[in-house]
């Protein structure tokens, strides 16, 4: 069976695995702890979060919208860094969201009409049970200095949670992933967090 062509990705994401969801029936990425992507093309987002947030953004008028990943709340000045450096930065909350405002904006959003949608801060790390909390208090703070208004969220807890983000209309589905047979999630925030020490309706959250 054949699928429909992916739509071109905007410059700077064509590193992100992007694929036909045949379950969607929708051209979709995919995301790690440390990405965004962007989209004009009404493109699903996907990503799996433990501790890490992402942060759901969209012009509400002109339907392009995007996510982040990120693992820690802030670092210091990278300013002078070039685009091969983004995703190291990208990994922090500071930048995850400047990149990805600035991403939204250069693709012709207004920031006046951004609505942003907030997830994950899940307990899900033994070692670092406060992580997933101070990321959601970065995440609150920092939109609340930028005047960005939080439409939904989905917060804490203790279980990590698999976000769908449509980027065009903004609806999102989200799962509880309740069953810890399989630790890959806390595994992958754990060796990620190694490296970075050493280097449907528009206003709904679908539950599926």
């Amino acid at each position: 069976m054949t699928h429909p062509t992916l739509p071109k990705p905007l410059s700077g994401f064509s590193h992100v695995n992007r694929y036909w969801d045949r379950r969607m029936n929708v051209a979709a990425a995919k995301i790690l702890p440390g990405q965004f992507y962007v989209s004009t093309q009404g493109e699903m987002i996907a990503t799996v979060l433990g501790s890490c947030i992402s942060a759901c953004v969209r012009d509400r008028k002109i339907g392009i919208g995007g996510m982040n990943h990120f693992m820690l709340p802030m670092s210091g000045d990278h300013s002078s860094w070039d685009h091969n450096q983004v995703g190291a930065a990208a990994r922090y909350g500071n930048w995850a969201m400047e990149y990805l405002i600035n991403a939204i904006l250069k693709a012709g959003g207004r920031r006046e009409q951004l609505e942003v949608k907030l997830f994950g801060g899940g307990a899900v790390l033994s070692n670092m049970t406060n992580i997933g909390e101070k990321n959601i208090q970065f995440a609150l703070d920092y939109l609340r200095q930028e005047s960005l208004e939080v439409t939904a969220q989905d917060l804490g807890g203790v279980f990590p949670r698999k976000v769908l983000y449509f980027s065009d209309t903004g609806a999102v589905k989200l799962r509880k992933l309740k069953s810890r047979h399989n630790d890959t999630v806390e595994k992958r925030e754990e060796e990620y967090r190694r490296s970075i020490s050493v280097e449907p309706k528009s206003g709904d959250v679908e539950l599926f």
